[in-house]
């Protein structure tokens, strides 16, 4: 980390010195990292920095060395500035506190609130049922605060699968059937009549969890508009087998829409309707993105096939 960002960690937390930094993790195809970094004389015990440098080789661990994901990538660290500096107080459900943004030639750092700190130190690869239902809380929470807004700024269409920044992958599709349709999917999950802003990459790894089970979300990279099921469908798709995904779908609905209504200033029965039409139209568009992206990845199933098959026969 250069002595410029340095500084600004320094200034905003008002802390004497940096006294550790600890790896988190490595970002997508090397470019950056997420470090925990401890403090000594803050505010804060420590904070969470995200350093995005631009590497000088593309090195994707599934062979998309290209511009179009080169490009795709330096506009998610852009949208997640942009959030962060404008959006993201406007959120009702958790995640983490942005406490400095800056950019310097090809670098850019994001100061962040330690949730492991704030009370959420939990990771899960594992959850129960009570787990889901916080994250079903989580997504309602953040779909109802921003519903209705403009995502000025942010991707116009949220999710990192989204077909017009997926062409080659849709190329790469080999399901005739389905790489035809994709165009009529992505239309129909984009004219619904109500929108709100998704999170985008809404996996179970993207939650933190306190020891009581209430969750924070992180990784706001592919925020955008949309309708709220993409998130919903992407994120039991995460965290649930095969057999689950169907047998508790009903369920996962009914929770969902619960915690929804719950939280809108008054119940919209409309917007009900609509979204619970389109959460097998959501799940079939991320099954188009998976199959042309990694043919043999373990999610894809029957139950997907089922559900893309019904949707396609329905468009």
């Amino acid at each position: 980390m250069n002595e410029y960002f340095k500084s600004i960690i320094l200034e905003r937390t008002e802390a004497s010195s940096v006294i550790g930094k600890e790896l988190i993790q490595e970002l997508w195809s090397g470019y950056g990292k997420i470090m925990r970094v401890s403090l000594e004389n803050a505010r804060v015990k420590s904070v969470v920095v995200k350093h995005v440098q631009v590497p000088d080789d593309n090195n994707h661990p599934r062979g998309w060395n290209t511009d179009i994901g080169h490009q795709r990538k330096l506009k998610s660290y852009q949208v997640e500035t942009t959030w962060y500096k404008y959006y993201s107080k406007q959120s009702t459900a958790r995640l983490p506190y942005c406490i400095a943004v800056e950019s310097q030639n090809n670098e850019v750092l994001m100061v962040l609130e330690d949730l492991d700190v704030a009370g959420y130190p939990l990771r899960k690869r594992f959850v129960s049922w009570e787990e889901i239902s916080s994250c079903l809380a989580w997504l309602a929470k953040f779909h109802a605060s921003y519903l209705g807004k403009a995502p000025a700024g942010l991707w116009d269409i949220g999710t990192y699968w989204h077909l017009d920044t997926r062409p080659q992958e849709l190329m790469s599709l080999e399901d005739q059937q389905l790489r035809a349709a994709a165009p009529f999917i992505d239309n129909k999950l984009n004219s619904c009549e109500y929108k709100t802003f998704v999170h985008g990459d809404a996996k179970l790894a993207n939650f933190c969890f306190s020891e009581d089970g209430q969750v924070a979300g992180v990784d706001f990279q592919y925020v955008g508009g949309g309708c709220g099921m993409k998130d919903l469908a992407y994120f039991i798709g995460s965290c649930l087998s095969e057999r689950e995904c169907e047998r508790l779908e009903s369920q996962i609905l009914d929770t969902y829409f619960e915690y929804l209504q719950n939280v809108l200033e008054e119940r919209n029965e409309a917007l009900e309707m609509e979204w619970r039409s389109m959460y097998r139209v959501a799940w079939a568009d991320f099954h188009r993105f998976i199959k042309g992206w990694s043919p043999g990845h373990w999610k894809i199933n029957d139950y997907s096939e089922r559900v893309t098959a019904e949707v396609i026969n329905n468009l």
